[in-house]
């Protein structure tokens, strides 16, 4: 699936991917990870959907899904496995898929690195690196992983509708 990624995607998925490690370990280097770092993180991330900016919290998950559905759709015409399936189940495929869904959402997953950096700045006045990764995978990367299986299914179901024609209604 990777050979029609184009060289600019993979670069994109590279940066998103060095980007999320550098901000896991600036963030456990200057904060740790204590019980109050833990709470403080998830406080933060259950305030942010009532505070400025929430149409990320819109925006990040359909760009997400538009990518599930995509490379869902692609994974019907191959008839490939489930994409979280295969990313549970099959350590042989499971590098390649994961590689797949991070070239498909490399720039959501930039875009809202950037979109906490502007929040944090703007409502926090302070920078919490672990979490903006949190809330980058939480908005780009989770819901692609939750809907490129079921797209894949629906995309499967309705090429087999419309193969079988007008009679089968």
């Amino acid at each position: 699936m990777t050979e029609g990624a184009t060289t600019t995607r993979l670069w994109i998925a590279r940066i998103a991917i060095l980007l999320l490690i550098a901000l896991s370990v600036i963030g456990f280097l200057r904060y740790g990870f204590t019980v109050e770092v833990h709470e403080r993180i998830w406080r933060d991330i259950f305030d942010r959907p009532g505070g400025p900016m929430t149409f990320r919290f819109v925006l990040q998950p359909v760009m997400a899904a538009i990518a599930a559905l995509h490379d869902g759709a692609k994974d019907a015409r191959a008839g490939r496995p489930g994409y979280l399936w295969t990313l549970l189940t099959s350590s042989a495929d499971r590098g390649e898929r994961l590689r797949e869904g991070l070239i498909s959402t490399g720039r959501i997953i930039l875009l809202g690195i950037g979109m906490d950096a502007v929040y944090q700045y703007t409502v926090l006045k302070t920078f919490y690196p672990g979490e903006m990764v949190v809330i980058a995978i939480l908005l780009a990367f989770v819901p692609y992983l939750l809907l490129r299986g079921p797209f894949a299914r629906l995309a499967r179901w309705w090429t087999a509708r419309k193969s079988s024609g007008p009679s089968a209604r």
